[in-house]
């Protein structure tokens, strides 16, 4: 019974806040008017004793209640539209030889260049070109370590020009492709240990910024974590000034509210990092569900694979993968343990 209270709890706040991404996750009952509606209806709110909630349409009116012709729940609502076509997009985008023109992508969907840039970066947060780079990036990243040649590897993933792939190497691959395809041979990593209310936290550095916060109850297992990662590279024990670092990471696990601002070297595939990107979007004391995270980045069915890139995050806390939860309110998994993971929300919500 307290997990349903909970539930609605979430549900009431979405429908409140008229919370697009909630759209389609469930719907909502008005008592005195009869009518049921989608969380984002622009309607007059109702009172909270006259709303009851519903899985879907067909519950809705099995209780009695009819579509609102406002919000119209029976169709796709405009986030679901736009989502939908962003997805058509980023297909198109990951299928084509080359990266396609701006121009010819809006045409093949039937909207102008303009509304459809728009549209395409306030769902995915990127622009279609950004998007169309990280996609072969993502190409050359799972060529280099079998191709023949490094060149052809570049030129295999849709560069026209190695000068040009080169140029941002260090920005894509986060070192050089040689270096890359020898995994990460010979690059330097600092780290350091602390010690925390939720147990061991480990932070380690390229000269980038930060590659890695894990959490753990044992230091050794996080040391072999790191190991593992960067199986060919020279971890350095950090100094007096990269604990401090540390202690900056410990601050924040601890009082949330204090913010944490770091340089980061985030290294991951191109759909893991919209997911990363969007993470860090969630304000301290909220959250969001894998659905809403899925439909933020223009991929709305793909919250499995939301899920999976929250478990490939490997910046605990300045990703902030603990503020997704599943639609009914469950704080689901978690890679550093459910309780850390419940532990850091009760923390955040207490300073709302």
């Amino acid at each position: 019974m307290a997990t349903r209270k909970n539930a609605d709890d979430i549900r009431w706040k979405a429908v409140t806040a008229k919370d697009k991404g909630a759209d389609g996750q469930f719907f909502f009952s008005v008592r005195t008017t009869g009518v049921y509606c989608r969380p984002s209806c622009p309607a007059r709110p109702a009172r909270r004793e006259n709303v009851a909630f519903h899985q879907s349409c067909d519950a809705a009116e099995a209780a009695g209640f009819r579509p609102c012709k406002r919000c119209r729940p029976r169709e796709a609502s405009q986030s679901e539209r736009d989502a939908a076509m962003v997805a058509r997009a980023c297909d198109l985008i990951r299928k084509s030889e080359e990266p396609p023109r701006l121009a010819a992508l809006a045409a093949a969907l039937g909207l102008s260049a303009f509304h459809f840039h728009r549209v395409f970066k306030s769902a995915t947060g990127l622009t279609p070109k950004a998007y169309a780079d990280a996609h072969r990036s993502d190409r050359v990243r799972e060529a280099l370590p079998s191709s023949k040649t490094i060149t052809g590897a570049i030129y295999d993933a849709g560069f026209n020009s190695n000068g040009r792939f080169y140029a941002k190497s260090a920005q894509v691959l986060g070192m050089t492709p040689r270096r890359y395809r020898a995994g990460g041979d010979r690059t330097q990593i600092r780290f350091a240990i602390g010690e925390c209310s939720l147990g061991s936290i480990l932070v380690a550095a390229t000269d980038k910024g930060v590659c890695s916060i894990l959490m753990g109850s044992e230091p050794d297992a996080l040391v072999r974590q790191l190991q593992d990662r960067f199986s060919k590279a020279e971890l350095i024990g950090g100094d007096a000034a990269f604990e401090k670092l540390v202690a900056k990471v410990i601050g924040f696990v601890e009082q949330p509210r204090l913010g944490l601002d770091l340089p980061l070297d985030v290294q991951g595939t191109a759909f893991q990092q919209r997911v990363w990107r969007a993470l860090r979007k969630i304000a301290v004391g909220k959250t969001a569900s894998y659905g809403d995270i899925a439909a933020r980045i223009g991929h709305p069915t793909a919250i499995r694979a939301v899920a999976q890139a929250c478990a490939a995050n490997t910046l605990a806390v300045a990703i902030p993968c603990h503020r997704v939860i599943r639609t009914d309110g469950n704080l689901s998994g978690y890679r550093w343990g459910v309780q850390r993971k419940r532990a850091l929300l009760e923390r955040e919500s207490r300073h709302d």
